[in-house]
């Protein structure tokens, strides 16, 4: 079963100062199961992405835990993983064999793939020749060749035209549907409720509410609305 469990994470990075360190998440604590759909919401600079890399297996905390059960595929920092000078088709190839699908599957779904990026003769050449939409469609086709129990995303739906955003927005559903993991960082409102049954509103590396994403939504939009809590 996928899951997700995350315990007091910290994470220090470099800082301007010579020697400085800076902490960009501070002490997050949050669970998620097979079938949920994470939106991450909050300003620039809230720890969003730093979030989504710890998640990747990117970054490392620098203290408290995080517990994966699932296969993992990342749909941010294009070039990671990435082999520029080697055609989009092998890089479709070495993306599911990182992600510890064997060799005789790939090719068995690079069809599938292939017709799903839809980028013609070009998936032949060196992605360091891709422009940014191409390179979107190449990666996102062969990240979700498989449906990966936990997808992580940054935005995708802003890329590409609108017959690919189509694609993708359908095969989002049929993932979701089939109860899988998606951890979302957006500034989208609509669609994050749209697509997400829960949220997560940071704000300088620490959580200001974690629950269903309208309330999160709410909270963040609302940071002084008034509120009464009654406790019993």
């Amino acid at each position: 079963m996928a899951s997700i469990i995350a315990n007091e994470l910290r994470v220090r990075l470099a800082g301007r100062r010579l020697f400085g360190t800076v902490e960009v998440l501070k002490g997050i604590s949050f669970e998620l199961h097979k079938g949920d759909r994470l939106a991450l919401i909050g300003p620039n600079g809230a720890g969003k992405s730093t979030l989504l890399q710890v998640i990747a297996g990117v970054l490392h905390p620098s203290e408290g835990s995080i517990s994966i059960d699932g296969k993992v595929s990342a749909l941010f920092h294009l070039n990671v993983g990435q082999r520029r000078e080697s055609s989009g088709r092998r890089n479709m190839v070495l993306r599911n064999l990182l992600s510890g699908y064997k060799y005789g599957d790939i090719q068995e779904k690079l069809p599938e793939m292939e017709a799903f990026a839809d980028i013609g003769a070009a998936l032949d050449d060196p992605m360091e020749t891709y422009s940014q939409g191409m390179a979107m469609r190449t990666v996102f086709a062969a990240a979700t060749a498989f449906e990966p129990e936990i997808l992580l995303m940054d935005e995708w739906l802003g890329v590409g035209d609108a017959a690919f955003r189509e694609k993708s927005d359908k095969r989002m559903d049929e993932m979701a549907a089939n109860s899988g993991i998606i951890v979302l960082a957006t500034h989208h409102q609509r669609l994050s409720r749209q697509k997400c049954n829960l949220g997560l509103y940071l704000d300088s590396g620490e959580v200001k509410f974690f629950g269903p994403v309208d309330e999160a939504w709410d909270r963040y939009l609302n940071p002084s609305k008034p509120k009464i809590v009654v406790q019993g």
